[in-house]
């Protein structure tokens, strides 16, 4: 798996030129907001800093200095305005040499540990299969996993903190893996649990809304406005923004679309869906629907991603497989689109993201099937995390917090007034 390239940076300063007009803006108050605009145009002057989050010069001046204080910025070599004119100004960007977050995700099968740098960057990863399900055991084994980790790929750095993504519903306020019936979890208190064998600050999300968080972090910049994020792997979830803001739900299920019916278009004769009906998206287009339909056709593979693999290396009855999928996926973008008429529509799912002839008939789905979106091209993309997409939705969860809140009781950094 390799490993994921954040978005080129700028390696100049913004100039007042360079300021973009009025977009979709982040909603992060104070210091956030000023760590955002560092995240998204460093180096960047702090005069420029002002003009982008509509703060007053000396206001951020102040959110720097604490952010200075605090390790998660740096000063770069003095600038001077444009062709020498106007004072010498001192760029800021993120520091990205001396604090990592740990993110885990755990996924049906096995579950995946990362270290990500402050922009976003995979540091190291280490994916292993589940050798229990038992989530007190699981749990454990995470969090004995991290500190070899840091050791051998990260040694010298500061862990802020651990980010922890899954499927199904999570309530990331209680901490809790709410329910998830493929692991047969139900109720269980992942943030106590593991902020007491690492004790480090832990944060839980579902894997929908932390890659959600992630686009619109380190992603396209049209996905701040609103967006509608759908999973597709083990699970099929889905993520839901606007303004912004994730919805969650006031029993965290929103996104919850395993059972959307897919009408025609399910294959009737498939295996009955985990609910007692046929025809629902995740029966249909799940990685185990994948493997079995992949059986069906005589194409014997131990697992999706050696069915991937295949798909990749040119295998024709496993390309079809995966333009099947992409055509049922795409009937479910439609109806997402429909009713939520986000601004982007963000596919996960390695075909749409590494199969082009996928992304094609999925979008051609789309422009049959949607009354709203009139633009497939522009309105449903690939995810920016392709290849690294279960590393990545961890350490988000841990980023997203920090972003958010600069300033909050984050044990490893130094104390700010």
């Amino acid at each position: 798996m390799k490993s994921l390239s954040a978005p080129a940076r700028r390696t100049t300063p913004l100039l007042r030129s360079d300021i973009p007009a009025a977009g979709p803006a982040r909603r992060v108050p104070g210091t956030g907001s000023v760590l955002s605009a560092i995240l998204d145009h460093g180096p960047v002057a702090r005069s420029t800093v002002a003009r982008l989050t509509g703060l007053s010069p000396a206001s951020v001046t102040g959110h720097v200095s604490q952010l200075l204080a605090r390790g998660l910025v740096r000063e770069s070599a003095e600038t001077a305005g444009p062709r020498g004119l106007g004072r010498p100004h001192i760029p800021v960007a993120i520091d990205t040499g001396r604090y990592l977050v740990a993110g885990a995700h755990i996924a049906v099968a096995h579950s995946t540990v990362s270290l990500m740098d402050l922009r976003g960057r995979i540091v190291a990863e280490d994916r292993q299969p589940h050798r229990t399900t038992d989530p007190h055991r699981l749990l454990a084994g995470l969090a004995e996993r991290i500190p070899r980790l840091v050791s051998a790929r990260a040694a010298g750095r500061t862990v802020l903190a651990l980010g922890v993504a899954t499927g199904h519903r999570v309530d990331p306020v209680a901490g809790m893996i709410v329910e998830h019936p493929l692991l047969g979890w139900r109720d269980v208190p992942v943030r106590d649990i593991l902020s007491a064998a690492t004790g480090l600050p832990v944060h839980v999300d579902s894997h929908s809304r932390a890659l959600a968080r992630a686009e619109q972090m380190f992603g396209e910049a049209s996905t701040r406005a609103s967006m509608v994020l759908l999973f597709i792997g083990a699970v099929v979830d889905a993520a839901f923004a606007t303004e912004g803001a994730m919805h969650r739900g006031p029993r965290s299920g929103a996104g919850s679309i395993a059972h959307l019916p897919l009408g025609a278009g399910g294959s009737g004769g498939a295996e009955p869906c985990a609910c007692g009906r046929s025809g629902c998206l995740q029966s249909e287009v799940s990685e185990r629907a994948m493997v079995r339909r992949a059986a069906e056709q005589g194409l014997l593979v131990a697992s999706f991603r050696e069915l991937l693999d295949q798909a990749l290396a040119g295998e024709a009855r496993a390309v079809a497989l995966f333009r099947r999928r992409a055509g049922l996926v795409g009937r479910a973008a439609a109806l997402l689109l429909d009713m939520f008429d986000p601004a982007v529509l963000v596919v996960v799912e390695p075909g749409a993201g590494r199969i082009p002839e996928c992304l094609a008939d999925l979008r051609e789905q789309v422009a049959e099937r949607s009354w709203v979106c009139d633009d497939p091209e522009r309105a449903v993309v690939p995810s920016s995390f392709t290849g690294s997409v279960l590393a990545t939705a961890g350490g988000a969860v841990a980023l997203g917090a920090l972003y958010l809140d600069p300033l909050g009781p984050w044990p490893a950094l130094p104390a700010v007034s």
